[in-house]
C-alpha cells in the first residue's frame, strides 16, 4: 500500500480548473435532475437499496478501466479508513432516504435536504477545510430559500404536507451523512491520505459504499424481489449506474479538489430547478407564477457562487506567491 500522497492543500488551483469544476457541477445538476423521471420508469416493487447497490457496482466497474493502471491505486491504511467512512456516508444517506420515503412526505424531505450545503459549510469549518465566508453563507441561504420555494410549488402550496416525526428525523441524519461526504474528501486530500486522482477517489468510495448499501439492503429488504427485473429495468440501471452514479460522483470529486465542500454541495439547489424545467416540457399546465420566486433565487444563488469564485481567483492572482504561501501556512 502507498504510504501517502502529496498534501493537496499545497497544490495551486488555476482559473481553468475552477471554471471546469463549476461547469462540471452544472452538468452534475443536469444529470441528477433528469434522473428522477428515469427512475420512475422502472418497474414497481423493486427493492431500492439493492438497486442502489447495483448502480454503485456498475459505476465502480465503469471506473475500473480508468484506475487500473494508475500509480498509487492502492490507498494507505488511513486512506482506506477514510474511504470506509465516505462509503458509510453514502450508505447512511441512501439508506435513510429510502426508509423515510415510505413514511415521510416529499415536501418534508425536500425541506430537510436543502440543509445539506449549509451543513457541509459548518462541518467544513469544524474540520478546517472551509474558511469563514459570510458571503458564501448568504449565497447558500438564498439558494436554500429558493429550493424551498420550488419544493412548495411542487406540492401545490399544501403546507399541511410539511410534517416532522421519526421518519423525518432519520432522513435528517442521512442529510448529515451526505454533507460529510465532500468534507471528508477535502479533509483527506489536505492530509495527503486520499489520491489526487478524482477517478481513484470515486472508485474506492463507490466500491465500499456499494458493499455497505448492499448490507443495508440485506437487512431491510427482500433481495428475491430482484428476480422481477426486466430487460428494460436492466438497461435503465445500466444508464443510472454509469451516468447518474459514476459520472456524477466523479464530477463531484473533481470539483471538491478545487472548490470548497459547501460550494460543491450548493449545486444541489439546481436539482429541483432542472426537475421544474422537465415538468415545463412534459406538463406545462402545472407551471405557474408560484414557481418563479424559487427559480429566480436558485439561479441567482448559482450566478453569485460563480461570480464569487471568479473574484477570488482574480484577487489571488494579485497577491505575490510568497504572500499566498504565508497565508496558507497560517490557516
Amino acid at each position: 500500500m502507498k504510504q501517502g500522497y502529496l498534501d493537496n492543500s499545497l497544490i495551486q488551483t488555476t482559473s481553468r480548473s475552477v471554471a471546469n469544476a463549476h461547469l462540471g457541477m452544472l452538468l452534475w445538476a443536469l444529470i441528477v435532475g433528469s434522473s428522477f423521471p428515469i427512475v420512475g420508469m422502472m418497474s414497481e416493487g423493486l427493492p431500492p437499496l439493492w438497486l442502489t447497490a447495483i448502480r454503485f457496482v456498475i459505476a465502480t466497474l465503469a471506473m475500473l478501466p480508468l484506475v487500473w493502471r494508475q500509480s498509487g491505486r492502492w490507498p494507505s491504511l488511513p486512506g482506506l479508513v477514510l474511504y470506509f467512512f465516505m462509503g458509510l456516508s453514502l450508505a447512511g444517506f441512501f439508506g435513510t432516504m429510502f426508509w423515510a420515503a415510505h413514511r415521510a412526505t416529499a415536501l418534508s424531505m425536500a425541506t430537510l435536504y436543502v440543509s445539506v450545503p449549509l451543513l457541509a459549510y459548518f462541518f467544513g469549518r469544524a474540520l478546517g477545510v472551509e474558511r469563514r465566508a459570510s458571503q458564501l453563507l448568504c449565497i447558500l441561504i438564498m439558494g436554500a430559500v429558493g429550493a424551498l420555494g420550488l419544493a412548495w410549488a411542487e406540492s401545490g402550496g399544501q403546507t399541511a404536507k410539511l410534517q416532522f416525526g421519526l421518519a423525518e428525523g432519520a432522513f435528517f441524519v442521512g442529510c448529515l451523512a451526505s454533507a460529510l461526504y465532500p468534507v471528508l474528501t477535502k479533509w483527506g486530500l489536505n492530509h495527503g491520505w486520499l489520491s489526487p486522482s478524482a477517478e481513484l477517489r470515486t472508485f474506492w468510495s463507490l466500491l465500499i459504499g456499494s458493499g455497505l448499501v448492499a448490507l443495508a439492503g440485506f437487512v431491510l429488504e427482500d433481495a428475491q424481489k430482484l428476480i422481477s427485473l426486466t430487460l428494460t429495468d436492466g438497461l435503465l440501471l445500466l444508464y443510472l449506474g454509469v451516468f447518474s452514479s459514476g459520472v456524477t460522483f466523479w464530477l463531484a470529486q473533481r470539483a471538491t479538489a478545487v472548490l470548497t465542500p459547501a460550494a460543491v454541495m450548493g449545486y444541489s439547489y439546481l436539482v429541483p430547478f432542472v426537475s421544474m424545467l422537465l415538468l415545463l416540457v412534459n406538463q406545462p399546465q402545472r407551471i405557474g407564477w408560484h414557481w418563479f420566486p424559487g427559480s429566480l433565487m436558485v439561479v441567482l444563488a448559482i450566478v453569485l457562487l460563480l461570480k464569487r469564485d471568479a473574484n477570488n481567483r482574480r484577487t489571488t492572482k494579485l497577491v505575490p506567491p510568497h504572500k499566498r504561501q504565508q497565508a496558507n501556512s497560517s490557516d
